[in-house]
């Protein structure tokens, strides 16, 4: 168990975003095409947070064209740039994933002041 310890705290990064449910997000992912790197930037409302430790990992919900789409990033990965906070929400859950059946203002998240 120890081992697994030791493994883990070597690939965690020192500091770890602060990502909450109920949050929106702007997600700065290093995508890499062909020889080219690149950062591209996905953002959206965390509906979910999982696990804990170096498996840790949010979901993030946005609606993209009138379709919604949910991205799952893992906090630790080294392929995650930098995590901003737009604004902070005030939920009363751990998962959000009833906004997936809303649509419009109905979907919004109250702000956290």
């Amino acid at each position: 168990m120890d081992l697994l310890q030791q493994f883990s705290d070597k690939y965690m990064k020192e500091e770890a975003p602060s990502v909450r449910v109920g949050d929106t997000v702007r997600v700065h992912i290093r995508v890499k095409e062909g020889n080219r790197e690149r950062i591209q930037v996905f953002e959206g409302t965390v509906i979910a947070k999982k696990h804990g430790g170096i498996e840790e990992s949010f979901t993030v919900r946005r609606i993209s064209y009138g379709v919604g789409v949910e991205k799952v990033f893992p906090l630790h990965a080294p392929t995650i740039e930098k995590v901003e906070t737009v604004r902070k929400g005030k939920v009363r859950r751990a998962k959000l994933y009833y906004l997936r059946d809303r649509v419009g203002k109905a979907a919004k998240v109250k702000e956290d002041l």
